[in-house]
């Protein structure tokens, strides 16, 4: 076992300058930026996030940062709590494939928080939010294989760490400080896969922002921690897996991105759907397919497929992103499956409930976890199938960049007048330019929220 993959990561975090990140790298970081913005300002209208509000004004505290979408500032730790649970609340951020991560929601908040306190640069803020989720998509490549085994949201046990990199080097951390932010965060590392269909799945990375800031802030103030928190006989590695992979953490640092391996979604919902919706969306435009024509559906998936998004009869909009069955009725008679599919209205519609009821999964260990077949049969006696290797937003089909903005529009244009959304759409592409971050986020402030129920 490696015995100085902290050491390495974080020396890494602090010696990456601007220049150093190909052009690719900070272009795929911007689109990272723009989707978790898109999705966290949208979901700022969900009336959950009014219990977080109420209980930071209960709280209190200085008002240094900024809440996505709601005209307020709070604390730096608050507001990457509520920033990073509303990037993930619709389960519309990104994923890196190798892992299942979700690197944006937990990282960028901790950098856009602590930037907007110190009047960073957009530059600034974009290079650690990249060199941030970067790191924390490693890690997650050197425990990865036992994870959901162990039965860990690996958004919130890795998220911690690029967090507390991402705002460790913005506060200006040197190197042995840094390695002790890592042991901070690493001892808070935690999430656990139970929550999943409830209102802890995004709390998981917006705690685990919120941790990392903590993390960053108390090693800046001298508060230690071990030096090996992620190698160590008794760290996060072997917490978190029987096997771990250390090597795979610092292989061809510099040279290789993991970014690349990271996807955009086009669906609402967790990713071991989404070739089951392409699929299903295939297959609406086919003759005669129509919910009342339809006799039987089987969807056949990968074992893990199942175990996690098994629900037939989900009972709440949050339960229906993980329902396989209420995301392939979706795709057959929606077409699609946006933030407002998955109202606990829309899980009650009889003829989704109705199509779901006719729906069964079918493990066949030969595929992989990307790939997915579709099989309709028709009342008129006819059969159809579709089969999906590699799902829309996938590294292998990702989101364009146009795709990318048309989101944008779609879900930032439902909080802010439109000349503002393009306003903002094009301070972002253009972030390395900024010269003060205050200056975006001064844009993403919404005067008369407007609650969304459900």
């Amino acid at each position: 076992m490696s015995l100085d993959t902290t050491k390495r990561l974080s020396e890494f975090n602090l010696r990456t300058s601007w220049e150093d990140i190909p052009q690719e790298i900070l272009h795929e970081g911007k689109r990272c930026l723009i989707n978790f913005i898109a999705v966290a300002m949208y979901s700022s209208r969900d009336p959950s996030l009014d219990i977080l509000l109420n209980l930071f004004d209960l709280e209190g505290g200085r008002k240094h940062s900024s809440i996505l979408g709601v005209g307020r500032r709070t604390t730096m730790q608050n507001a990457a709590l509520a920033n990073g649970y509303l990037g993930h609340l619709e389960d519309y951020d990104d994923t890196h494939y190798p892992t299942v991560i979700h690197p944006s929601s937990p990282t960028f908040p901790a950098a856009l928080a602590v930037g907007e306190q110190l009047g960073v640069s957009g530059r600034e803020v974009l290079v650690a939010g990249v060199l941030g989720m970067e790191i924390c998509c490693r890690i997650g490549m050197a425990v990865v294989e036992e994870q959901y085994n162990h039965c860990w949201h690996i958004t919130g046990t890795c998220g911690v760490l690029g967090a507390a990199m991402a705002a460790g080097r913005l506060v200006g951390l040197d190197t042995n400080k840094m390695v002790y932010a890592a042991g901070i965060a690493a001892t808070q590392a935690s999430g656990l896969r139970e929550g999943f269909g409830t209102m802890t799945k995004p709390f998981h990375p917006g705690r685990a922002s919120q941790s990392g800031v903590l993390a960053a802030l108390l090693a800046g103030g001298g508060f230690t921690a071990t030096t090996q928190a992620i190698e160590g006989e008794r760290g996060f590695a072997s917490a978190f897996s029987e096997h771990p992979r250390l090597f795979k953490a610092t292989e061809e640092l510099g040279d290789r991105w993991e970014i690349l391996s990271n996807g955009l979604k086009l669906y609402s919902c967790g990713m071991a759907t989404h070739s089951l919706i392409d699929a299903a969306v295939f297959l609406r435009s086919e003759e005669g397919v129509t919910p009342e024509n339809i006799e039987s559906i089987t969807a056949r998936v990968h074992p893990s497929v199942i175990e996690k998004v098994d629900r037939s009869h989900p009972a709440t909009g949050l339960e229906g992103k993980f329902s396989l069955h209420h995301c392939i009725a979706l795709g057959l008679v929606e077409g699609a499956a946006l933030p407002y599919h998955f109202t606990d209205a829309k899980v009650a519609d009889p003829t989704l409930a109705a199509l779901r009821d006719r729906i069964t999964a079918s493990p066949e260990p030969m595929l992989n976890e990307e790939e997915a077949a579709l099989d309709l049969v028709l009342r008129d006696g006819r059969t159809l199938t579709r089969r999906v290797n590699t799902p829309t937003g996938s590294p292998a089909n990702p989101v364009t960049d146009s795709q990318l903005e048309f989101k944008f529009m779609s879900l930032v244009g439902d909080v802010l007048p439109r000349s503002l959304t393009e306003q903002l759409l094009n301070r972002l592409w253009e972030l390395d330019g900024v010269n003060d971050i205050r200056a975006v986020l001064r844009l993403t402030r919404v005067r008369g929220r407007r609650v969304r129920f459900q």
